[in-house]
């Protein structure tokens, strides 16, 4: 009989938890102001230099030309970034500078140093 009464407790408790109404939904928030200007003493932002049209960003780009290669110098705001060398017979690598600046490292390509495996899995 206990068992019967504390189901019918907890069917009651149940129901009257679902039929309370819901509460009301908050107030929509407010629109944010709008200004045309600035408040008086409020200086303005500096304006944003545009990458593309800044010509200290501008690569300069300087082409060394020999019998047995070509070299291509690439700088950034005076410092050097990488030199492409192109072989007159093989395939062209790149020397970037290391962190000291005194010694460069070979690339094959600027790109990520991720060369998939191609191993030889069958052969007729």
């Amino acid at each position: 009989m206990i068992r019967h009464g504390a189901a019918t407790f907890a069917f009651f408790l149940c129901t009257v938890a679902l039929a309370q109404p819901a509460p009301p939904p908050p107030p929509p928030p407010a629109s944010p102001p709008t200004y045309t200007r600035p408040p008086d003493g409020v200086p303005l932002p500096p304006s944003i230099t545009d990458a593309t049209t800044d010509p200290e960003l501008e690569p300069q780009v300087t082409i060394i030309r020999r019998e047995t290669e070509t070299s291509e110098e690439v700088r950034v705001n005076g410092e050097l970034r990488y030199v492409k060398v192109t072989p007159k017979y093989g395939a062209a690598y790149y020397l970037v500078p290391s962190g000291n600046g005194q010694t460069y490292l070979r690339y094959d390509s600027l790109g990520p140093n991720l060369r998939a495996p191609m191993w030889l899995l069958f052969s007729w």
